[in-house]
């Protein structure tokens, strides 16, 4: 309703309510500058936030942005970035209401996405129930994918490895499906920015249940698969643990008619933690301070 320019942004709650998440971003941890353009770190940095309100069953309306930037930041890095959060928040319909620029010697950023329920019950980690069902929504794997291509140096010379590595540099979570979880009657769901085996232990661990995942059921992307041919790796490991995809992972009632964008890959089940059929996973995804 109000967007830059005075001392604070004014943003619309209809609901009377407002899905809230932030999150950090520092160089050299989140992101490269030499493997990544500032426009690709802007949709990254957006993206892995509005995903979050996504996966609340809630439709993001916004964003603020603290940004931390060294003297020599070329001014194009700059422009580039800016024009990746509003492009990344027009696929949605939100807006950058603000921010806050401050002089740092790396640059690091730290966005703010809200977002709106339309009346829904937020949708939480904690609803999971035996008996009911684990899907996935969105892509799984293209981000581990290509940071393994650019961590071993490999030259990407085919369309499909370059997918995987575009993959790594601007994920594409599935936002609409959020809402839509919601009324589907989803009971728990979250995004899946750290591993889906790591992601959906919080939904075990939060809903007293276990989880146990079918390997059959999880498709591989060419690229993913192409991208592990290189390298020599398992792309399955990619699929179950690598981070920063920001797919959605939610839990249905077992009855539930899912659309195609939605695929079954396992079950909720009394006891704890998640188990994989017939395969030993030992890296359970990512944690920033194992």
């Amino acid at each position: 309703m109000l967007g830059p320019g005075d001392d604070a942004a004014l943003v619309g709650a209809p609901d009377g309510r407002v899905v809230v998440s932030t999150d950090l971003l520092l160089e050299g941890r989140h992101f490269r500058r030499d493997w990544s353009g500032g426009y690709d770190v802007g949709r990254k940095a957006a993206a892995q936030n509005l995903a979050d309100v996504a996966a609340m069953g809630a439709t993001p309306t916004a964003i603020v942005v603290g940004l931390g930037v060294p003297a020599d930041l070329p001014l194009s890095w700059l422009d580039e970035l800016t024009d990746g959060f509003a492009d990344e928040c027009a696929t949605v319909g939100a807006s950058v209401a603000g921010g806050d620029v401050t002089r740092c010697d790396l640059v690091v950023i730290g966005v703010t996405a809200m977002g709106d329920l339309a009346g829904r019950a937020p949708v939480l980690r904690s609803g999971a129930r035996p008996g009911q069902v684990v899907a996935v929504a969105g892509r799984l794997g293209y981000a581990a994918a290509g940071w393994a291509l650019l961590e071993a140096g490999v030259p990407v010379e085919t369309p499909l490895l370059a997918e995987a590595v575009a993959g790594h540099r601007r994920p594409s979570p599935p936002y609409a499906m959020g809402p839509l979880a919601a009324e589907l009657g989803a009971s728990a769901m979250l995004d899946v920015s750290d591993g889906l085996l790591q992601d959906l232990g919080h939904v075990a661990e939060a809903g007293g249940v276990g989880v146990e995942l079918d390997p059959r059921e999880f498709a591989v992307a060419e690229p993913v698969a192409a991208a592990a041919k290189e390298l020599g790796a398992d792309p399955l490991e990619w699929v179950l643990t690598g981070g920063e995809d920001h797919a959605l992972a939610a839990v249905f009632p077992a009855d539930v008619r899912l659309p195609p964008e939605w695929q079954v890959v396992g079950r909720v089940v009394e006891g704890e933690g998640v188990m994989v059929y017939g395969r030993e996973i030992g890296r359970r995804g990512w944690d920033h301070f194992r």
